[in-house]
């Protein structure tokens, strides 16, 4: 199955319209199978007095507050509309994250999007993962500063959301959780994202291996939502088989904004994608065997049994007259001792291939 590359828009567009646009082209241009983009209301998400993150503080600086810096990068529903009809236009699917319940409504009632990305910071979020659930619609989930219960208990709350089942509480969510009916649903309609919720994350901190710790305690899907600098760890989380990547883009690293440093630019997204097609192509089979083109080179990189000297007909093939050299076209140099101590069939002459 080929991985799903996201490219994620997220802020970046400094909440002008003409810059997500351009974000949607850029995207598409470097061959991502998805665009994200962010969907909320300050006003549902943050309180006026709510801190900055670090990383924020360092990108936005500390005058303006968080629920200032939300408000100024919101998108409105009619940009939303333009937004998808640019990515049909592109040949590239319009995805958004929606971050509070009214835009988890429009996502899904208005847009009707086929799928949902949820994201690290709402996996306590019941209500909201409940709702998104509660849809049908199946769901990316990020797992960033999440242990492995964090993550049960946030499949609970979708399993019992995507059973629509009655009276929700933590204990009807845990028997959702281990129930078969909740499990197949989960099965049916989640995939798990590993992350490192930091921008960018250091490399230190990444844990890729992470990725199949998820997998082997639910069973899921599972890819990687990667905020490191560079692409190396996107690559590398392809190569450990992540089904997912998403990764942030930008125009422009230097502009001002939150995300812009943590994300890639044009040509480095496109640099990217280009590496991780070629990772896919090189996973290939789980078999080991010759592939075609070992197959056309195994006789003339392997090697024969040949007589190193003149050999009379009934002759002991021996150490001194019995070698081994290209091409691999006689008889296997794995039957040298086979032969032994036994008598020549036939007379050979120096550099003749032994027959069998």
């Amino acid at each position: 199955m080929a991985v799903t590359i996201i490219a994620e828009a997220g802020v970046n567009h400094d909440g002008k319209l003409e810059q997500a646009l351009a974000l949607v082209d850029a995207a598409a241009e470097a061959g991502a199978d998805i665009v994200k983009f962010q969907t909320f209301r300050a006003t549902e998400i943050a309180a006026i007095d709510a801190p900055k993150a670090d990383y924020q503080k360092r990108t936005t600086g500390t005058v303006e507050s968080q629920f200032e810096m939300l408000r100024r990068l919101e998108l409105s529903d009619e940009a939303h509309h333009v937004l998808r009809r640019r990515c049909a236009e592109r040949g590239i699917e319009f995805l958004s994250t929606p971050f509070d319940l009214p835009s988890l409504r429009f996502l899904t009632q208005e847009l009707r999007l086929p799928r949902l990305k949820l994201p690290s910071g709402e996996i306590t979020n019941a209500p909201l993962l409940h709702a998104a659930a509660a849809t049908g619609v199946p769901v990316i989930l990020s797992t960033g500063m999440c242990t492995l219960a964090d993550v049960e208990d946030a499949l609970g709350v979708l399993a019992h959301g995507y059973l629509g089942l009655g009276d929700p509480s933590s204990s009807a969510f845990a028997a959702a959780f281990a129930s078969a009916a909740g499990r197949a649903a989960l099965a049916a309609n989640v995939t798990l994202l590993h992350c490192t919720t930091e921008y960018p994350a250091p490399p230190a901190e990444v844990n890729l291996r992470a990725m199949g710790t998820l997998s082997r305690a639910f069973g899921l899907p599972v890819g990687f939502s990667d905020h490191t600098e560079g692409l190396e760890a996107a690559v590398a989380a392809t190569a450990l088989g992540a089904v997912v990547i998403e990764k942030h883009m930008t125009l422009d690293r230097s502009l001002p904004g939150p995300d812009h440093k943590a994300s890639l630019e044009p040509a480095a997204l496109a640099q990217m994608v280009r590496s991780i097609r070629a990772v896919e192509t090189m996973l290939g089979e789980a078999d080991k065997r010759p592939t075609a083109t070992e197959s056309r080179n195994m006789m003339v990189a392997r090697k024969s049994l040949v007589a190193t000297g003149d050999i009379a007909a009934g002759d002991p093939f021996t150490m001194a007259n019995l070698g081994v050299k290209r091409p691999g076209d006689g008889l296997s140099p794995a039957r040298y001792w086979d032969l032994l101590g036994r008598p020549a069939g036939r007379a050979y002459r120096a550099g003749e291939r032994i027959e069998p």
